[in-house]
């Protein structure tokens, strides 16, 4: 049995574009292009592309990814890997819940929180391979030593003030206010400070920040849960702030 891009591409929830492009990178070549130079997927496609679109949800760049796939040749160790992997993140969200929920009803109570129940789940050395990737080794290493030395009410108002700026980011969507407009900007000008706690944000790195709140999925998420187009008004905001400031 066989697909069609456009099959594939709707029931994966991506576009004809990206498939073409993994094929243009060597990533996933279509099983067969017929006639009418129509590219068409077999099952064995698919269960490449199921790889893809894991890898790409746990963070990885299309290079690595490449790389994972010609080193992993097996699919069914590759998918036993990709299984146990998402079980973790499944077991790790489900704490994350729990963690809000406990929170909440504690809040609404009036009784006292435990730290340890406000910040299960919220493991932020799960990042330390993609930032040291990303931004280098010594940037991971000195975010962790700043977000240790941090008191539980500290890092309970560092996250506190990072989802404040989201939603601000999401009414300012909401409200179809440009990216260049005084309110954006100054909700940005936040942002910008908010960043330069833990490092000194450069114009280089402010705007490659915002492309990757689009260009990845879980950031995209993260932001276009406080509305569609949120994670757009971001990159585009953050990129007419470093224009004008940086």
């Amino acid at each position: 049995m066989e697909w069609s891009i456009q099959e594939i591409a709707r029931k994966a929830g991506t576009t004809s574009r990206t498939l073409r492009h993994y094929g243009e990178l060597g990533l996933l070549e279509p099983s067969r292009v017929g006639a009418n130079g129509y590219r068409y997927y077999d099952q064995a496609a698919l269960v490449r592309l199921q790889r893809i679109l894991l890898l790409r949800e746990l963070g990885l760049s299309l290079a690595a990814i490449a790389e994972v796939l010609e080193g992993q040749r097996d699919p069914s160790a590759a998918l036993r890997t990709h299984l146990a992997l998402l079980e973790q993140e499944r077991e790790r969200i489900g704490r994350q819940i729990e963690a809000v929920r406990t929170t909440l009803h504690k809040t609404e109570r009036g009784e006292q929180l435990m730290a340890e129940e406000v910040f299960d789940g919220f493991d932020h050395t799960r990042y330390e391979a993609e930032v040291t990737e990303r931004w280098g080794r010594e940037a991971y290493e000195k975010g962790d030593r700043w977000w240790r030395s941090l008191g539980d009410a500290e890092k309970k108002a560092f996250l506190e003030q990072q989802a404040a700026i989201a939603r601000d980011y999401g009414a300012a969507a909401a409200r179809g206010l440009a990216p260049d407009s005084d309110e954006v900007q100054a909700i940005t000008r936040r942002h910008y400070e908010w960043l330069s706690i833990t490092t000194t944000p450069g114009r280089e790195y402010f705007v490659g920040l915002g492309r990757m709140y689009v260009d990845d999925p879980r950031f995209t998420k993260n932001y276009d849960r406080h509305g569609a187009g949120t994670a757009v008004l971001v990159r585009d905001a953050m990129a007419v702030f470093a224009e004008r400031n940086l």
